[in-house]
């Protein structure tokens, strides 16, 4: 080899060198120099592909969301549509030394274990898609049984008094998001005249929906919409629409993106009916994940961000949900004045949930104005009415139902005064008219009542359950009911033999219970209660009928109050579910940023546990309510 070759070798040689060190330099843990820089913390952020505009959107919002900050750098990966390449590239990031790890997934089945493990070491940001379980920081989604649902309402809406036929074009199977969807969907059509003909899995994949649907649609011509469960699926059925020449079929997306090929595009140029977004949340990851590595407190468990339903008349109302509550001039420095409608003083964990909004308004310098309705929603309604002629800057109450607020919250929305939800939720036609919801999942804590009781069942024995329910219609009774059943009825060993409606009160606990005892007697073998007080009262009438709870009966409790923990601690509960009664804090919160103008999501899942009767003895000492 001659000396010049022997030198240019040299020369390619060190450019390699140093590209090596340069790349690594950019992955790698940062050094005390980098510290030194103004760098602080180190984000990692793995998605499952970045084929689909929607993570494209994603990305740049939490591009966009760093540049904010000189202390942070964030590294990002793209799997290509590979879950065993995501897990690889998880590991990849945690060995770079990442602070915090935000994940999107296609398959949140087959992540969750990688999920878990990196969640026992840093902090886990579930981004966009949900993980199945409970083993993360925090999730940044949307509702998406609500948007299959309204999907489903536009569809008949579309389609009319005659209805049609549908094809339905899911992601990937197994999914919580694809069955979500699914289920809203379906749920909302299942008394019209529409029916689905064909449900095809394209995987989220533009190609593979076109492919799938030309070869369906070239053997069937009774079709009159598509639903896809995301915007690049949507895509593909157009094509495949177009290839065919069946212009007359209308297509449904998700996720309006406002980019080249995105649902508003594909919408104004009326190649979608309509599409409904779901919003990427890269920004509010961004947020989250700054208060998460300050250990901020309040960090709450889920953020569900707001869907809005766009088509050609579609006009953002997002100004109109979130009004800033800013005094007016001739207050001037005058503190935010909210209204609160407490529903009633009914159990222990209602009394520590009025005591923290308490608490927190003195905290905050917010001046509270509050009223207790005492369980009836008549009075509960004539107190907002109130609040709307006092003109609160913003009005907060827990429901007592689900249901007949339509009217009042309009009063409220014409008014201009921003309504968040405490505790309960409620079912209205219109979802704008209320602004944000702080409080539990009340199916997730159904679920994992179910879950427990599951993983303690002996084998191929039956349990006979009695189901103490909470007032009839409220969200925590409709969701504690809905979660329980979706777990135990995947057994035909677990069965609700009796399932009572109470009122959250320890004296309809007793009486319900006792009621049950003389029907079925010794037969029941577990109890559970949608809230700490009516177990209190089973155990009453457990007692007084001989047997003894907590052994003859396992009792489930949803609450864990106090009083609870140390029911649990003598063996008279077996599991309680925790319902965070110290809302206070994030809902004064929720004030200050309407105050500033920020825009709130649509609903605020506070981080909750679970107390087994060994870990309810560590947890009394420090329990505040």
């Amino acid at each position: 080899m001659t000396g010049s070759k022997i030198a240019k070798l040299a020369v390619i040689m060190m450019l390699f060198v140093l590209l090596a060190v340069l790349a690594r330099s950019c992955i790698s843990r940062l050094t005390d120099t980098d510290v030194d820089s103004g760098y602080k913390y180190l984000i990692g952020v793995s998605q499952p592909n970045l084929s689909e505009p929607w993570r494209v959107a994603m990305n740049e919002e939490i591009q966009q969301e760093v540049s904010k900050h000189n202390d942070m750098r964030v590294i990002f990966t793209d799997a290509a549509q590979s879950s065993e390449q995501q897990a690889q590239d998880v590991k990849k990031l945690v060995g770079y030394g990442i602070d915090l790890l935000i994940i999107s997934l296609d398959d949140p089945v087959a992540l969750t274990q990688t999920v878990t493990a990196v969640y026992k070491d840093i902090p886990v940001i579930v981004l966009g898609r949900g993980v199945t379980g409970y083993d993360y920081t925090l999730y940044v989604g949307t509702d998406d049984e609500m948007i299959g649902r309204k999907a489903g309402e536009f569809a008949m809406e579309t389609l009319g008094d005659s209805g049609g036929a549908i094809v339905e074009i899911q992601g990937l199977a197994g999914s919580p998001t694809v069955d979500d969807r699914s289920k809203g969907f379906r749920e909302a059509i299942q008394n019209s005249k529409l029916h689905i003909v064909k449900t095809m899995n394209a995987d989220w994949q533009r190609d593979r929906a076109e492919d799938l649907l030309y070869e369906w649609l070239k053997e069937n011509n009774d079709v009159n919409l598509v639903f896809a469960h995301n915007e690049a699926m949507a895509l593909g059925a157009y094509r495949a629409v177009q290839k065919l020449d069946r212009n007359h079929i209308n297509i449904i997306g998700i996720d309006g993106v406002n980019s080249e090929n995105g649902s508003l595009q594909l919408v104004s140029e009326n190649k979608l009916t309509g599409t409904f977004t779901s919003p990427p949340g890269g920004k509010e990851a961004i947020r989250y994940a700054i208060d998460i590595l300050n250990k901020e407190k309040g960090i709450p468990k889920k953020v569900i961000l707001r869907s809005q339903k766009i088509t050609d008349q579609w006009e953002d109302t997002t100004s109109r949900i979130t009004p800033s509550p800013d005094p007016s001039p001739e207050q001037g420095d005058a503190p935010i004045v909210v209204g609160f409608a407490q529903v009633g003083m009914e159990s222990g964990w209602r009394i520590a949930h009025t005591k923290s909004v308490i608490d927190a308004a003195k905290e905050a310098g917010v001046q509270l104005l509050y009223e207790n309705a005492e369980q009836s929603q008549d009075k509960q309604i004539e107190i907002i009415r109130q609040f709307i002629k006092e003109k609160v800057q913003v009005i907060a109450f827990s429901p007592k139902t689900e249901t007949g607020w339509d009217e009042v919250l309009q009063e409220a929305k014409q008014a201009g005064i921003p309504v968040i939800l405490s505790d309960r939720e409620v079912n209205v036609g219109d979802d704008t008219l209320w602004t944000a919801y702080i409080g539990s999942d009340f199916r997730e804590e159904g679920r994992r009542a179910a879950r427990w009781l599951m993983q303690q069942a002996e084998a191929g024995q039956s349990y006979q359950i009695v189901e103490l329910q909470g007032t009839a219609y409220s969200a925590p009774a409709v969701g504690r009911r809905q979660g329980f059943n979706e777990v135990i009825q995947t057994d035909h060993n677990f069965t609700i033999v009796e399932s009572l409606q109470g009122d959250f009160t320890k004296k309809q606990g007793k009486e319900l219970m006792a009621a049950a005892l003389k029907r079925q007697g010794a037969k029941i073998n577990v109890v559970y209660s949608h809230n700490d007080d009516m177990a209190l009262g089973a155990v009453e009438a457990i007692e007084n009928f001989g047997l003894r709870p907590g052994k003859d009966i396992i009792i489930i409790s949803v609450d864990a109050t106090k009083s609870a923990l140390k029911a649990l601690s003598i063996g008279k509960l077996n599991f309680a579910v925790e319902c965070n009664a110290l809302l206070g804090p994030q809902l004064m919160k929720a004030v200050k940023d309407l105050s500033e103008g920020k825009e709130l999501p649509m609903k605020i899942i506070t981080a909750e546990g679970v107390f087994t009767q060994e870990s309810a003895k560590m947890a009394l000492a420090s329990r505040e309510y």
